[in-house]
């Protein structure tokens, strides 16, 4: 080989090491999953808590990955020394910014704007533990918590929960809503109405949120709380009491 033939291929050497030493760790995790998952969009890639770890944020999925592209974390960070889970502050605004992008007029509300404390309840009117805790709600106004409704029933279209989610929402204005929620969740039957609705919406967000049951609930900050939580209980997390 020639020392010309040497030097060009040496000079060529450099120039990949260059361009790999100028590519930001964000183009080249974004490069690194695109080509595994062509097409998929990245929200975000923004260093994480742990040293050449980046988060990588895709809806509501959160990921880790080397910011040489190569390595990928799925998981959460947990700081053992103060026991701090440092990937849910990041999980939960991804839910809150979903979740409020639906708009209340999308929504069946029960309770004053002006509330202490606003949650977001995914439901299914067909659910035990959803019926009890409507069976509640003068309670949770009690408490100063506003619920706001979003379907999910969970056995899909052509269900009797599903029905009954299209007519509570096609039974007139708010008001109207509210009253047919509350006969419904009671077990009285409904007048079966359809109209354009957001339950196919709700459902699907629900199914993007990762929901296992119902009732779920998402609070102003964004955590999710699977299950049932009584008024005063529900009430004391809100507020920030110790071990609630």
């Amino acid at each position: 080989m020639t020392k010309a033939r040497v030097s060009v291929l040496a000079l060529a050497a450099l120039m990949l090491a260059a361009q790999s030493a100028w590519a930001s760790p964000e183009k080249t995790i974004r490069d690194a999953l695109g080509k595994i998952v062509p097409g998929v969009e990245i929200d975000s890639v923004t260093a994480s808590p742990v040293k050449g770890l980046y988060e990588v944020m895709i809806g509501t999925q959160l990921m880790y990955v080397t910011g040489d592209g190569r390595y990928f974390v799925d998981g959460r960070i947990v700081d053992l020394e103060t026991r701090e889970d440092l990937s849910e502050p990041r999980l939960a605004g991804a839910r809150k910014g979903l979740v409020d992008a639906v708009g209340e007029s999308q929504m069946v509300v029960f309770g004053p704007a002006d509330a202490k404390h606003t949650v977001t309840v995914f439901t299914d009117i067909e659910c035990g533990y959803c019926r009890k805790l409507h069976g509640q709600i003068d309670e949770y106004l009690k408490e100063g918590i506003r619920v706001r409704y979003l379907f999910y029933p969970r056995a899909g279209q052509g269900s009797p929960a599903y029905t009954e989610a299209v007519s509570v929402w096609c039974a007139g204005d708010a008001a109207a809503q509210r009253s047919a929620m509350t006969d419904a969740k009671a077990g009285k039957a409904i007048p079966e109405k359809t109209c354009t609705n957001p339950v196919d919406a709700h459902m699907a967000l629900g199914q993007e949120l990762g929901l296992r049951g119902t009732p779920a609930i998402l609070t102003e900050t964004g955590e999710m709380i699977p299950g049932y939580v009584e008024p005063k209980r529900l009430a004391a997390q809100l507020n920030g009491a110790p071990g609630s």
